[in-house]
C-alpha cells in the first residue's frame, strides 16, 4: 500500500487546501498522472501519482486544509511498487489529517504584490498580464514564531488569522469538543468555523465523506438550505403585506441568514447563481487570493516607504525591430513578440549597472543579489495573479527570456507551476499597457526593493534631432516606465539613474542584432 501524502510545496508552506481529486476510490491512475490539486499561498498545483494503482481510500476531502505531511489517500500499488516515504524531513507522528490547520481559508493564494499586469501591449494570449493585486512569487510567510522572517513586525498568527477567527477557532477547537466528537461529526477548522458562523449544529448534517466526515461541501449545502429557508419565509411575509407590494427586506440578497462561504475557486468577478433584482446591492464574499492579497498588500504599504519614480522612453527601435520580425518571430515561436522580452531584457542589463535595485531586505540588512531572478506578474483571468520567476535572468538573451516568460506563463494558468518557479524573485515586472493605461504606482512585491511598471505604449509626435542638430517633428512609440521603490534600500537619485540607463539602453540598443 503507498500511503499519498501533502508534500513539501515551498520552504515557507506549511499547509496546503485540497481543491480538487481528479481520481476517486476505486479508479486506477497511471505514474506521474494527476492526482490531485491542492492550493497554497504560494501556488496551486497539480500533483501526480508516485507510483501507478488503484486508488484505495481518501482520507482528505475536496476543499479541507491540512499540514504537510499528512496523510492525504492510500493507493494500492500495482507491480509491488515501493510505498511512498514520509517527506523528506517531515514527521507525520501526532499528525491527523481530520484536525488541520486552523487558518485553512485565510492562508490566501498567493502574496503580497502590485496592481499591474505583465504581458506585452497587444499580446492576444495576454502572455503574464495581470488585472489588479499581483500574486508574489517571493515574500517569505512566516510559519511559526521561530521561522519568522527577519524584519516582519507581524506575527505568524496575525498573518494567517484575525483576531475575531482566532477566537472563532479556539471556540470550537476546544480540547471538550475534540474529545467528546464521534467520527461523524469530525471535520476540519475551515468546515466547523463555517458552520459556527452561520448557527448550525454539526451533528445535524449528514457528511458524505470517509467515516461519515462533514466536508466543506456538506457544511456550503447546510447553510444554503438554512439560507433559502429565511428568504423563503421573508417572501412569504412580502406576499401577504396589505400594502401588495414587496417588503423592502425581500430586496437585499444578503439580508436574510448568513451569506455562504464561497468555494476556495470563487472570484469577485463570479456571477451570481440567482438573479438579482434591478437596483439592489449583492454581497460577495471576498475569495481565499482576495483576502491574502488585501493582507499582503496593506503589508507591504506598512513595510516599505512606497515612492515612485517614472521616466518616459521612445520606443521606436524596438517597434522597427518587433515590426520586422513578428512575423518571422510568429511562425518560428508559435507566440507573438511583444514589448515584454525587450524591457526584460534592458532590466537585466541596467540591474547590473544599478545592482542594490536587484535587492531583498532582511530586519537592518540590504542583501544585494548578483544573479537575476525575474518575477513576471501573470493574470488568472481575473481572479487573481501570480508572479512565476524567470531564475538567471541576466544570462539569458531576449528569445530566451520571451520563451521562459510565455511557458511560465501558460502552465501559471493551467496550474503545472513548480514551487520552485514561483520562489526566489529578486526583481518583478508588472504591465498594464494591455489597457492604454498611461502610469501606475504599482506595489512592492516584498521583500524586494522595486517593482517596475510598463504602461501603454502609443504613437505620438516626437521632437527628434538630426546629426547637425536640426529638430523636427515625428512620430514614434513612446511609453511610460514606472519604478516603485522602497525609500530604506536607496535615495531618489540612484533609483533616477537607474531609470535613465535602462531608457538608454531600450532607446540606443541594436535590437536587430539581438534578434538575429
Amino acid at each position: 500500500m503507498t500511503e499519498i501524502l501533502l508534500p513539501q510545496l515551498g520552504e515557507t508552506v506549511s499547509e496546503g487546501t485540497i481543491t480538487r481529486w481528479f481520481k476517486q476510490p476505486g479508479e486506477q491512475v497511471a505514474q506521474d498522472e494527476p492526482l490531485y490539486e491542492v492550493s497554497t499561498d504560494k501556488v496551486d498545483t497539480e500533483v501526480p501519482a508516485p507510483v501507478a494503482g488503484v486508488v484505495s481510500e481518501i482520507l482528505v476531502a475536496e476543499g479541507e486544509t491540512v499540514e504537510v505531511g499528512t496523510l492525504l489517500a492510500q493507493l494500492e500499488a500495482a507491480d509491488g511498487a515501493a510505498s511512498a516515504a514520509v517527506p523528506e524531513g517531515e514527521d507525520r507522528d501526532g499528525q491527523e489529517g481530520d484536525d488541520a490547520s486552523a487558518s485553512g481559508e485565510d492562508g490566501g493564494e498567493g502574496t503580497a504584490g502590485d496592481d499591474g499586469a505583465a504581458s506585452g501591449e497587444g499580446t492576444a494570449s495576454r502572455d503574464g498580464s495581470a488585472g489588479n493585486e499581483m500574486v508574489s512569487a517571493s515574500e517569505p510567510i512566516a510559519v511559526s514564531s521561530a521561522a519568522e522572517s527577519p524584519g516582519s513586525s507581524e506575527s505568524p498568527s496575525a498573518e494567517a488569522q484575525t483576531s475575531d477567527e482566532l477566537a472563532d477557532t479556539a471556540s470550537v477547537q476546544s480540547p471538550k469538543s475534540d474529545a467528546s466528537q464521534t467520527d461523524s461529526q469530525r471535520m476540519s477548522p475551515v468546515v466547523r468555523r463555517l458552520l459556527h458562523k452561520n448557527g448550525i449544529d454539526p451533528a445535524s448534517i449528514n457528511g458524505t465523506g470517509p467515516k461519515g466526515r462533514v466536508t466543506r461541501k456538506d457544511a456550503e449545502a447546510a447553510v444554503r438550505k438554512v439560507r433559502s429557508a429565511s428568504e423563503g419565509a421573508v417572501k412569504k411575509a412580502a406576499t401577504v403585506s396589505s400594502t401588495g407590494r414587496p417588503s423592502p427586506a425581500t430586496i437585499s440578497p444578503g439580508a436574510a441568514g448568513g451569506m455562504p462561504q464561497p468555494s476556495e475557486r470563487s472570484s469577485f468577478s463570479s456571477q451570481s447563481s440567482r438573479s438579482v433584482p434591478s437596483g439592489s446591492a449583492e454581497t460577495i464574499p471576498l475569495s481565499r487570493i482576495r483576502k491574502a492579497t488585501a493582507e499582503h498588500m496593506v503589508r507591504s504599504k506598512a513595510t516599505s516607504p512606497h515612492v515612485l519614480t517614472a521616466v518616459e522612453v521612445d520606443f521606436e527601435e524596438v517597434e522597427k525591430a518587433r515590426r520586422a520580425h513578428r512575423d518571422e518571430w510568429k511562425a518560428e515561436e508559435g507566440f507573438s513578440l511583444t514589448y515584454l522580452p525587450f524591457i526584460a531584457r534592458a532590466v537585466c542589463d541596467a540591474l547590473d549597472e544599478y545592482p542594490h535595485i536587484n535587492a531583498t531586505v532582511a530586519g537592518e540588512e540590504l542583501i544585494v543579489h548578483h544573479s537575476v531572478n525575474l518575477a513576471v506578474a501573470v493574470d488568472l483571468d481575473f481572479q487573481g495573479l501570480i508572479a512565476p520567476v524567470v531564475h538567471g535572468a541576466e544570462n539569458l538573451r531576449l528569445r530566451a527570456i520571451a520563451r521562459q516568460v510565455v511557458d511560465l506563463a501558460k502552465r501559471a494558468r493551467g496550474k503545472q507551476l513548480r514551487p520552485e518557479e514561483v520562489a526566489g524573485g529578486t526583481f518583478t515586472i508588472t504591465n498594464p499597457g494591455q489597457w492604454g493605461t498611461m502610469m501606475q504606482f504599482p506595489i512592492i512585491n516584498q521583500p524586494q526593493v522595486a517593482i517596475l511598471s510598463t504602461d501603454g505604449i502609443k504613437r505620438k509626435p516626437v521632437v527628434v534631432s538630426d546629426s547637425y542638430g536640426g529638430e523636427s517633428i515625428a512620430i514614434h512609440s513612446v511609453g511610460v516606465l514606472a519604478l516603485a521603490w522602497d525609500h530604506r534600500a536607496f535615495d531618489g537619485a540612484y533609483v533616477a539613474a537607474f531609470l535613465d540607463a535602462l531608457r538608454g539602453i531600450i532607446e540606443t540598443r541594436d535590437w536587430e542584432a539581438e534578434l538575429a
